[in-house]
């Protein structure tokens, strides 16, 4: 059943595939570029919503799986390996296995555990990232070749581009909320619920959680491939713990455990960065100079006044 909320995400993703024209049309290519990294981010956001929102694990580790896709993109094309597909297959592969060995250890915990366990993987990746110079270490290197696709589709045109990372959103959308609507779905969601009655009729927590966390960090290992072709440039930033606040700030800002939160998330919270920094309209020294200290003040007054996000503010039924 589609209810009044998943047509107004459908109608969102629309509105999404008329930028490129509108874009051309105004002259303003720009857009294209930013809306692009919020669908980027929102992709990210989405696989966090699937453990986060409906399996009650609160990763704070989980750019991880971004740093892990952006470079094994980076990795193969500095080896002069241009191919998405094997690009992309690594990123998928190289996050679900890092997923696995680290849920296969922190699943087993709960609460403040659970966070400390995904930190610590997270910024052991990030300072592996750091130490090997052969990659640019802390300053990152530079991504010259786009992955490439044998004609299918140029990731050095924008608007291809654009339409191939709305098309895997819109995928990314559909796939979690199929999952969180079968079986394994309304398991995972006993499980954060209530894990001891779970466990009451017969279903062991720890396989679900854990095939969720693979799942979830494979899609963000996409998300990442999808940022380095996106910026060209490759740095271990991409997985430092701020990076994964970043993600988990989306998510609760658009809403835990709605399908629209996420991109909802995702946009208000990188728009509104790009607007307090850059509109020319707004006083240089009280806003554009100290502009983190008024994104903190939106996000409190969200927290405050829209407990379910801004998802929650939606009309339609809670999902």
């Amino acid at each position: 059943m589609i209810t009044t909320r998943n047509w107004i995400l459908v109608a969102i993703l629309l509105l999404l595939g008329a930028v490129p024209a509108a874009a051309a049309y105004f002259e303003q290519p720009f857009y294209l570029d930013l809306l692009r990294r919020v669908m980027i981010f929102a992709i990210a956001a989405v696989s966090l919503n699937l453990i986060l929102g409906y399996g009650g694990m609160v990763s704070f580790g989980h750019a991880a799986y971004l740093g892990i896709g952006g470079y094994a993109v980076g990795i193969l094309a500095h080896h002069g390996i241009h191919s998405g597909w094997l690009q992309w297959g690594l990123a998928i592969g190289a996050s679900a296995l890092v997923a696995l060995a680290i849920g296969a250890i922190s699943v087993r915990t709960s609460g403040i555990y659970f966070i400390m366990i995904t930190l610590a993987f997270t910024q052991m990746l990030y300072y592996l990232g750091i130490s090997i110079e052969e990659y640019g270490g802390d300053d990152g290197m530079r991504v010259p070749v786009r992955s490439q696709f044998s004609g299918l589709v140029d990731l050095n045109d924008g608007t291809q581009f654009y339409f191939l990372v709305l098309g895997i959103l819109a995928a990314s959308l559909f796939l979690v909320h199929r999952l969180v609507n079968s079986r394994f779905g309304m398991v995972l969601q006993a499980i954060r619920s209530n894990e001891a009655r779970t466990r009451a009729i017969g279903f062991s927590p720890y396989p679900y959680r854990l095939a969720a966390f693979v799942i979830s960090g494979a899609m963000c290992g996409l998300a990442g491939a999808l940022l380095v072709n996106h910026t060209a440039y490759l740095t271990p930033e991409f997985m430092n713990w701020t990076r994964s606040g970043e993600l988990m700030f989306m998510v609760i800002l658009g809403g835990i455990a709605t399908s629209a939160g996420p991109l909802l998330g995702a946009a208000v919270l990188l728009l509104l960065e790009d607007v307090l920094q850059g509109w020319s309209l707004l006083p240089r020294e009280a806003v554009r100079d100290h502009w983190q200290l008024y994104l903190g003040i939106f996000l409190v007054l969200v927290v405050l006044f829209a407990r379910r996000g801004l998802a929650g503010l939606l009309p339609g039924k809670n999902e």
